[in-house]
Order: C-alpha cells, then structure tokens, then sequence
C-alpha cells in the first residue's frame, strides 16, 4: 500500500497539474535569458542550482537593469526568505530523517512541493513513505523546470518574442491556487492583502526595490496578528 515506487508516483501525480502550469513559466524564463544574451551553460546552469522561478526572473530583470551584484544577491534572498518558513512548517514532520536526507531534499523543497506535501499531511497525517512522496513531488518539478528552460531557451532564438506572449500568466494562476486555500486565519488574509496591495503600489519603485519592501511589511503584519490573542 505505501511502497515507495507507489509514494514516487502518488507525488508526481499530485504535482501534475502545477508543473503544467509552471512548464510555460519555465519556456518564458529561457527566452528572456536567450534574448538577454545569456549564455546557454549559465541559463541551464541557474534553473539547476538556483531552482526557484520567481527569483531566477527577479534576478534576470536586475542583470538586465545593470543593478548592483549586492542588490541582486539581496533581493533573492529575500524572496526566497519563504522556504524558511516551508521549512519550519515541515519541520517537526521531518525531524527524525537522516540530516543527509533533510538537506538534500531541502534543496527540491519548491512553492508547489511544499502545496502538495502540506495538502497530503493535512489529509493523511502521520501517513507512512512522507519522503517517498515528498521525493517524487520534488523530482518531477525539478526535471519538468530543467525541461522547459531548455526549451524556452532553444525556442527563444527561433520563435521571435516568445517571453512576450504571455504565458507566465499560468505561473500566477498556480500561485494563486497554492496560496489561497492556505488562507485561513486572519493574519494569513492580512498578509496575503498587504502584500497584494503593497505590490501593486510600489511596482514602479527601481531595482526590485518595491518587492523587497511588501515582501518584508506583509510578513510584519503577518507576525504582528499572530502573536494577537485569538477571540472567538
């Protein structure tokens, strides 16, 4: 009932639908890199070793406006801040692993890897072949965005504005389906509209400067609501 070839495939599975929604994000981020001039070994090499989507964009966007190396390193880290939280939020789930196994798939743990894995916690907690599952979800993201960044950038010198098409409009789509069925307290709501409109007022703020700062006042208020007694 939980071999782990069934928990490899049972986590691919539940991935699916968000690596199909990612799969264009990735063809949009190797056209962007392509036109940018990039280096095929150097986009290859950024999905691989940085594997985070939103921060592999941030960081084409501040190469391309010639930013700082420190703004640039800054800004990724703090957009990425959130696997900090995905991590101690599976933490206690994880513990008695092996530390070579946690730090391994530490680094396959994804927005989507995290959905799916929290979503199968929630409805089978305590469920036995967790790393099995977690393992399958997280290969099957990584080759699915290597895939399509090869594409994207193979297709980027052949097909004419292909990162101007629009279809990194899936990747917000899928975004939105992770995040709000995560919403349920307060401070998630609070959070998620600080955000929202903190984003769209400072979208015009240089170098990125903007994201960083609803970035870091929504996770403010967040914490600031959380540590609120609760009255019900």
């Amino acid at each position: 009932m939980h071999t782990p070839a069934k928990q490899l495939w049972l986590g691919a599975l539940e991935t699916l639908p968000l690596v199909v929604a990612a799969f264009p994000f990735g063809i949009v981020f190797g056209a962007m890199a392509n036109a940018m001039g990039l280096g095929a070994g150097v986009t290859l090499g950024m999905s691989a070793i940085v594997f985070a989507g939103s921060s592999q964009f941030i960081a084409l966007t501040l190469l391309a406006s010639a930013a700082a190396l420190p703004v640039i390193v800054m800004t990724v880290f703090i957009v990425n801040l959130r696997q900090l939280l995905y991590s101690a939020n599976l933490m206690h789930h994880v513990d008695r692993w092996p530390q070579w196994q946690r730090a391994a798939l530490a680094f396959f743990l994804t927005d989507e890897t995290f959905a799916v894995v929290s979503d199968r916690l929630n409805r089978h907690p305590g469920a036995p072949g967790l790393r099995w599952f977690y393992l399958g979800s997280a290969l099957f993201m990584y080759s699915f965005w290597q895939l399509s960044t090869a594409l994207g950038y193979a297709l980027g010198s052949r097909i004419p504005g292909l990162a101007d098409w629009g279809l990194d409009v899936a990747m917000v789509v899928a975004f939105i389906g992770i995040v709000v069925p995560a919403l349920h307290r307060r401070a998630d709501w609070a959070c998620a509209a600080v955000a929202l409109v903190s984003a769209v007022l400072t979208h015009d703020w240089p170098h990125q400067t903007g994201l960083l700062f609803s970035s870091l006042l929504a996770v403010a208020v967040g914490m600031a609501m959380s540590r609120e007694p609760a009255h019900e």
